[in-house]
């Protein structure tokens, strides 16, 4: 009932519901959010730690020793503005991340993958997932968790019309997709974020955790916010 718990991409779309989750559960005394920008957010348990530049990681190591480790850490080609921009963010940051895990002694990691995730494939996208998985799995040896949503549906701080288009197709045909086709429904970031915090408590050998399978974790239970501690947003 006293566990620390750092997100990493704390101001992104499912980093932010991560900090809202972790706030609300009763297991975490500590909750560390390390941003480029402050979260417009207050509560007792928060603590934000602003870093610039994630190059930059080992300067605050001394103010990341934790129980749990969440990275959602992520972007897009388009806003990266190149494969190489791309690949720095999406695979070399969490990779980062996963070896000061393993320095520091964290037991738990848990990282937002993609449906899909494989270096056997042409797609770059693909492809650097599954080096990212593979590169982070060589460097930390601890309880470790890749979630693997498919599609995010929320409110980005961004608008990208690709991404808003498929969210409003994704809608109606999601009631089509059963059986196999499940895990390619929509997802939406707050669950996966609930999904994040309840595969702590999966067997270590559960290593992979699919969308289809983050739906049925999160229908499990819910957690309640304790009426002595209140969410204060800063607007």
């Amino acid at each position: 009932m006293n566990q620390t718990a750092i997100v990493f991409g704390a101001t992104g779309l499912v980093g932010k519901e991560l900090v809202f989750e972790l706030l609300e559960d009763q297991r975490f005394l500590k909750v560390k959010a390390v941003v480029r920008t402050s979260l417009p957010l207050s509560h007792s348990k928060l603590e934000q730690i602003v870093l610039k530049d994630y190059s930059d990681l080992e300067s605050i190591t001394s103010q990341l020793a934790a129980d749990v480790y969440f990275c959602c850490i992520g972007t897009t080609i388009k806003k990266a503005g190149s494969q190489e921009t791309f690949k720095k963010i999406d695979l070399n940051i969490p990779v980062k991340i996963a070896k000061l895990a393993e320095h520091l002694n964290v037991p738990v990691l848990i990282v937002i993958s993609s449906l899909g995730a494989t270096m056997a494939t042409s797609n770059f996208y693909l492809r650097t997932k599954g080096e990212m998985e593979q590169n982070v799995r060589m460097n930390f040896n601890g309880n470790l968790k890749f979630m693997r949503p498919s599609l995010l549906l929320g409110h980005r701080a961004e608008f990208r019309l690709g991404e808003r288009i498929a969210q409003i197709l994704m809608k109606p045909l999601g009631t089509l997709m059963f059986g196999p086709l499940t895990k390619y429904k929509g997802i939406n970031a707050w669950d996966v974020a609930k999904g994040m915090i309840k595969s702590i408590d999966l067997p270590n050998e559960k290593i992979f955790v699919e969308s289809d399978e983050i739906h049925k974790l999160v229908n499990r239970r819910k957690f309640k916010l304790p009426k002595e501690h209140e969410i204060i947003r800063i607007h």
